[in-house]
């Protein structure tokens, strides 16, 4: 087991700077690894992100992305920020005895000698190789093993998506009875966030596309708006004005600064990205004497995937998988969902998929 099969970014650009690769090197796990092989990955907002350049741009006053402080992205790159397998082989320091576990990978890396908010350095499939490909390496304490029925497939959803939906609702302090807002809800992390939402006993209401309301109220949203109607009407026919607790927003774009108006007093506002558009206008009259939170979430805690894993193996959490695609289509599974006709996650076949974690 010398080479691999793996998808390979060349540089930032389009889809054409997508390779499949099946001569790549199989990686070597250093000091406190592991290698993981990888059964399914998952396709990522920050995987389309990173191939476009987007986390690379700059403002006047220099990058607009802290989260990695400052380490370059360097090619070739393969991506995959959503990854669940095996393990294969550990490193000096690691147990032997974690071989043949599965495992969901974290994509997250820490500098653990920083405060939690501000501990992300580094993401998987971004500042060091991912999930597309057979193998990959990364640090024990981010390889977290799991017991469930669940497929390979549903496990690779919980990486980055549902990972950062939890995120956001710890930083929101979601809570039995909360009525929460859920924008971008067809995408991964607007999926998580319906079904997170719902099991800590919030009324969910979703904002989408109408040709996905129906599969929206099945993941568990209490009510849908047509994202292309009036945000305030629609919900006025809903509930009482300004009844919004939390807003939890993937969207950004002009439709940001109306996510205020329809919150509570002390309400709060999740952003974790910005499909529609990162540049915005908003009135500061209305979050400060309203004394409103705006709170945005680059990165997750490593608590925040301990959550998802403990729902997950107590049954309360089954991830949504829209599609699945082989890993020689890594590009067409990106083009298929910045099509945004997708409902849940667009999963990558790396070595079979759909085998039970609990039975590879």
């Amino acid at each position: 087991m010398s080479t691999m099969r793996a998808v390979v970014l060349t540089g930032h650009g389009g889809l054409d700077k997508l390779t499949f690769d099946t001569n790549q090197p199989v990686p070597v796990p250093g000091p406190n690894e592991v290698l993981v092989k990888v059964y399914a990955a998952a396709v990522n907002n920050t995987d389309i992100a990173m191939r476009e350049g987007w986390y690379a741009r700059q403002s006047s006053e220099g990058p607009v992305v802290d989260t990695f402080q400052k380490r370059s992205f360097t090619f070739p790159r393969i991506q995959g920020a959503g990854a669940a397998g095996v393990i294969e082989q550990v490193g000096a320091g690691v147990d032997e005895r974690a071989k043949g576990s599965a495992v969901v990978v974290d994509p997250f890396m820490r500098d653990h000698s920083a405060s939690e908010r501000v501990q992300v350095v580094g993401l998987l499939g971004s500042t060091q190789d991912g999930g597309y490909a057979e193998y990959l390496v990364v640090p024990a304490s981010n390889a977290l093993t799991v017991q469930s029925d669940l497929s390979f497939a549903e496990l690779a959803c919980l990486p980055t998506a549902y990972q950062t939906s939890e995120e956001m609702q710890i930083r929101a302090q979601i809570k039995l009875g909360d009525v929460v807002l859920v924008t971008g809800a067809s995408g991964g992390v607007g999926a998580g966030n319906i079904q997170l939402a719902k099991l800590k006993g919030a009324t969910v209401i979703a904002v989408g596309s109408k040709d996905k309301s129906e599969r929206l109220l099945s993941l568990g949203a209490d009510h849908f708006i047509d994202k292309n109607k009036g945000l305030a009407q629609s919900l006025s026919e809903i509930l009482s004005d300004r009844s919004i607790d939390v807003v939890l927003d993937v969207v950004g774009g002009e439709m940001f600064s109306s996510l205020f108006d329809v919150l509570k007093r002390g309400g709060r506002l999740v952003t974790a990205g910005a499909i529609a558009g990162y540049a915005t206008q908003l009135d500061l009259r209305v979050p400060i004497y309203r004394d409103l939170e705006l709170l945005g979430v680059g990165g997750s805690q490593a608590s925040a995937m301990k959550n998802i894993l403990r729902y997950v193996e107590d049954g309360r959490l089954r991830p949504q998988v829209d599609s699945m695609f082989p890993l020689e289509d890594v590009a067409v599974a990106q083009a298929r969902f910045v099509e945004k006709a997708h409902v849940g996650k667009i999963i990558i076949d790396v070595s079979g998929a759909n085998r039970q974690c609990n039975r590879p």
